[in-house]
């Protein structure tokens, strides 16, 4: 089914919006999940928590791409999840792709920051969109969907290690970038 259809079904306020979005879409948003959260079951939880997402948004949201929209909500969803567990047990499977953005982006979570906060989005979002294809998807892969390096290394045909020292520059080029902006790490 295409997206225009399934979206006509949300606005519908039909139930096969849900389980046609997860014919098209569940397999991504359980690889989004699953990347951030290790275990299945809560993976699930944060797919289901999207679907809700989506059912509660369309209508009025009407998304341009369904795709897009669904592995926002999911990771999204699998982030809040991901918050709640880290208070109980640590070595979720997101933490050392977190810890490397770690080095670029603070976490400063004030009410003042939050315009700062809309201009860090705008410059990482010029980075990203300035990128080579290949390095946007090595990028997007890593800090986006939180694949693990040698995952990402198997879908580009690049050894591990050039996928590392890629996302290595990435990094030092995404701090140069924010600090020529006048933006503090």
């Amino acid at each position: 089914m295409e997206d225009a259809e399934i979206i006509g079904l949300y606005n519908m306020r039909d139930d096969r919006a849900i389980s046609e979005t997860d014919t098209k879409y569940g397999r991504l948003c359980r690889n989004v999940a699953g990347n951030i959260l290790s275990l299945r079951e809560d993976a699930e939880e944060a797919v289901q928590d999207a679907y809700l997402g989506a059912w509660n948004a369309i209508p009025p949201t009407r998304p341009r791409s369904l795709r897009a929209f669904m592995a926002r909500l999911t990771r999204n969803a699998s982030l809040k999840k991901y918050d709640k567990l880290t208070a109980k047990r640590r070595g979720l499977a997101c933490t050392s792709s977190l810890e490397e953005l770690s080095e670029c982006v603070s976490g400063r979570e004030t009410p003042e920051t939050e315009l700062e906060d809309r201009r860090v989005e705008e410059v990482i979002g010029e980075f990203v969109r300035g990128l080579s294809e290949e390095k946007r998807y090595v990028f997007l892969r890593r800090y986006w969907y939180f694949d693990p390096i040698d995952h990402i290394a198997r879908r580009t045909g690049f050894s591990v290690s050039k996928v590392t020292n890629m996302l290595y520059r990435l990094r030092i080029s995404l701090r140069e970038t924010l600090l020529k902006e006048g933006i503090d790490i």
